[in-house]
């Protein structure tokens, strides 16, 4: 038996993903600092809320509310205990949505990163991520998951140690990272580099890509560099909606509906297979995707001044593969004679 990801992947050229789970959760009034898996239990008419808006917004998969549901996130709140329970509702409040669609929709159990800093620079080893990430993995799966969603990783070492959780859960998984400065992680991780470690592993994902990040061209630029690599697997692009500005005691993000809607087309022509958004994305974002998705031809591969032609400039001159136009210039300039 093929999973259900699978399966529709075969049966269609793209996918579409869902949007933010913290910005929409905030608009009902989460307060900072407050985890958001509270919610599982505490407030689950607003999780189906959450659920539903992307749903009917056209998305064909959609996250649980459990990014933060491993027992290293969970421990800041004195809830390490309640790791299993915790993912176990917010996947069962999934399903129950997605049973429910009138066609398949993918429910995919979010885990998040430890937040921890892994040997030797750090204190976690691998065991320990493994551990952590088998615990939460395991109240997914228990709760009706189809397949888990590992993402924002920054670290190989972290996302290694989660691909070795899902295996032993008996999972089918997918696994983003999150590309930030000059285009690459927080821990220096490239395009390139990610694409060639996915392939080396033992259970490599059933697709990868990136999330979050900068803002969409800088996100756009990354999926480039995957498929310049060749690989055949498919990609996942989750990019934000623009870029947050804050204003009025709030994070606001700038991204419009229109913008997002050109950001799909592009992933698509790119030839990403799951597209979707991160931080900023909202129903109205996700909708403006699906009709630009399902009405807009397919056009070429995009250039880099297509992206920064349709989504705006990118953050830095360099995409971290190799290119060091913009990294500083560290030659000694002599005073001409």
């Amino acid at each position: 038996m093929t999973d259900a990801l699978t399966r529709l992947l075969s049966s269609r050229d793209w996918l579409m993903a869902d949007g933010a789970t913290g910005t929409n959760l905030f608009n009902m009034g989460l307060e900072s600092g407050e985890p958001p898996e509270f919610w599982n239990t505490d407030k689950p008419g607003n999780i189906r809320k959450l659920y539903n808006g992307a749903v009917a917004a056209g998305s064909d998969i959609f996250l649980t509310n459990t990014f933060g549901g491993n027992a290293a996130r969970l421990k800041l709140h004195n809830a390490q205990g309640r790791v299993r329970e915790l993912n176990r509702v917010g996947a069962e409040l999934g399903r129950e949505i997605a049973d429910t669609a009138g066609r398949t929709v993918v429910v995919a159990g979010s885990v998040g990163p430890t937040g921890e800093i892994f040997e030797p620079m750090g204190t976690m080893t691998h065991a320990q991520a493994v551990e952590i990430f088998h615990e939460q993995a395991e109240g997914l799966k228990e709760g009706g998951v189809d397949v888990l969603w590992i993402e924002t990783i920054s670290a190989p070492e972290e996302y290694k140690a989660a691909a070795e959780a899902a295996a032993l859960a008996g999972m089918p998984w997918c696994g983003t990272m999150s590309f930030d400065t000059a285009g690459r992680t927080m821990m220096g991780v490239t395009s390139a580099a990610m694409a060639a470690m996915v392939e080396k592993l033992p259970n490599p994902p059933i697709a990868f890509g990136a999330n979050c990040g900068v803002g969409a061209s800088d996100l756009m630029r990354t999926v480039l560099g995957f498929a310049s690599t060749g690989t055949e697997r498919p990609l996942i692009a989750k990019g934000n909606a623009g870029i947050p500005k804050y204003h009025d005691g709030h994070i606001h993000y700038d991204g419009t509906p229109e913008l997002m809607a050109e950001y799909a087309v592009l992933a698509r022509d790119a030839g990403v297979r799951i597209i979707g958004g991160c931080c900023g994305t909202m129903p109205e974002h996700l909708r403006a995707m699906r009709e630009a998705l399902e009405t807009r031809p397919k056009g070429p591969r995009p250039t880099l001044e297509d992206i920064s032609a349709h989504l705006g400039g990118f953050s830095s001159a360099s995409d971290g593969t190799g290119d060091t136009s913009g990294d500083p210039k560290r030659e000694r300039r002599g005073r001409r004679g």
